[in-house]
């Protein structure tokens, strides 16, 4: 069984495993780096996905400037969750509050990758007091369209697992035969368990029932920094402009070269995004204009 504290994170991935309790039987497997404000990393979905998968790169690049902090959610990746938890955008959003207050953490920026994006801007909605600012990448949470559609592949043999991921990118080299071994396990995992099918049924559920109100949106009073890849097959760009229009202060950047793994596919350009925005660089130089 994949979520025991006895799993390790492949070598691949390099990053140091971590776990605290955040429920009766809930115990949420993470991994930190860095000291400074907190940052929560907060992964997508898909097969095989996990905090390390998605930020494997990212939190070594950033933590000299923050508390780099990314958690595997609830029905994802090793963190233990009870055999009848449920899974959707409100419950994700809770756990990242568990998560926060095992920590001891009041507020924390939010940064989310497609399906975490979403549940960072509904914690920017729900939560404004715990939430200090949010970068999104690769963002839906709009109702279901054929324009965005699901990116989860039930099969866990290597060949169908690396055509999914080339899928994301725009240069198909950067799907490592280690990287899709890496994933490989949990997929194994996700599938048998038949945890994947629940996972993705709730969010295909709330892409319909809960979308992202923009009415709401359009209240939000905090930094917003989207970021897009150019070439996102999986969730267009024009969804990226759409919260742009709909958010008042949000920033917006679009990465050429760039598919739906902004953090793997132009890592140069997106830690340092991050860093930046975090620091208030633009915020500073609005106010000195």
């Amino acid at each position: 069984m994949l979520n025991t504290t006895d799993y390790r994170t492949p070598e691949f991935f390099d990053l140091t495993d971590k776990w605290i309790s955040t429920g009766d039987v809930e115990v949420t497997h993470y991994h930190e780096q860095g000291t400074g404000t907190p940052v929560v990393f907060l992964h997508g979905s898909g097969t095989g996905v996990s905090a390390a998968a998605n930020w494997w790169l990212t939190l070594p690049a950033v933590s000299p400037s923050m508390r780099a902090i990314a958690p595997d959610l609830v029905g994802f990746g090793a963190t233990v969750v009870p055999d009848d938890a449920e899974f959707g955008i409100r419950e994700w959003g809770r756990h990242v509050l568990r998560f926060l207050d095992a920590l001891g953490i009041e507020q924390a920026w939010l940064v989310g990758n497609s399906l975490g994006g979403w549940v960072a801007l509904q914690l920017a909605i729900d939560h404004p007091d715990r939430v200090l600012g949010v970068v999104s990448m690769g963002t839906g949470g709009a109702a279901a369209s054929a324009a965005i559609r699901s990116h989860a592949d039930p099969a866990t043999d290597l060949p169908s697992l690396r055509r999914a991921f080339e899928g994301f990118v725009t240069e198909r080299s950067l799907v490592a035969d280690e990287m899709v071994q890496a994933r490989q396990e949990v997929a194994w995992y996700e599938v048998d368990s038949g945890r994947l099918s629940r996972v993705i049924a709730a969010r295909e559920r709330d892409r319909s029932e809960l979308p992202l109100d923009e009415e709401k949106l359009a209240r939000v009073d905090l930094p917003v920094l989207l970021v897009h890849g150019k070439d996102d097959h999986v969730i267009p760009p024009r969804r990226t402009w759409r919260l742009a229009e709909t958010i008042p202060g949000a920033d917006a950047v679009i990465l050429s070269r760039c598919g739906h793994w902004s953090q793997i596919e132009r890592a140069d350009a997106f830690a340092p995004l991050v860093v930046n925005y975090i620091a208030g660089t633009w915020r500073d130089r609005e106010g000195e204009s």
